[in-house]
């Protein structure tokens, strides 16, 4: 069954203290950023055809990263895992979000998960127009598709 999740303004600074936490010494040394959405140059994602994204931080080639994703109406993020932790930020757009473990939840803005390392999720975007969510990871960025190890995952195939 699946639950609208509504998320505080306390619960969204907490999840961005969290994440600036997580981000290693050389990026906290950091004196700051500021870049409007209208500045950002998305590009499209090679595995999910109706996903583009930004780097907002950090690089996730090598480490710690944030980063902004669009998602097409109806656009589908396949089960896939992480080595990283991973965390979501609802900025616009219902997106249904499914994790192992959990029962499925109908995010909506400010809506927030944490997927933990090697947890198994997907994300599908409800939305009747584009949904924009942000998305940070603690580490070098990696994606393994499947539901885990037996379902022949291999890191950045095809989903």
């Amino acid at each position: 069954m699946m639950k609208r999740a509504r998320v505080t303004v306390q619960a969204i600074a907490a999840a961005a203290q969290c994440a600036a936490a997580s981000m290693s010494h050389a990026d906290s040394a950091m004196i700051g950023d500021v870049k409007p959405l209208a500045s950002l140059q998305f590009t499209a994602d090679d595995d999910v055809k109706c996903l583009s994204d930004a780097i907002e931080t950090g690089d996730p080639d090598t480490g710690a990263s944030t980063i902004l994703l669009k998602a097409t109406p109806g656009c589908v993020v396949p089960w896939h895992y992480h080595a990283a932790v991973e965390q979501l930020i609802i900025i616009r757009g219902d997106v249904l979000t499914e994790m192992s473990g959990h029962p499925a939840d109908l995010l909506s803005a400010g809506g927030f998960a944490v997927m933990e390392s090697k947890v198994p999720h997907k994300f599908v975007c409800q939305d009747k127009s584009e949904c924009l969510m942000v998305v940070i990871f603690d580490r070098k960025y990696d994606i393994f598709w499947g539901k885990g190890p037996g379902a022949a995952a291999h890191p950045h195939s095809s989903p």
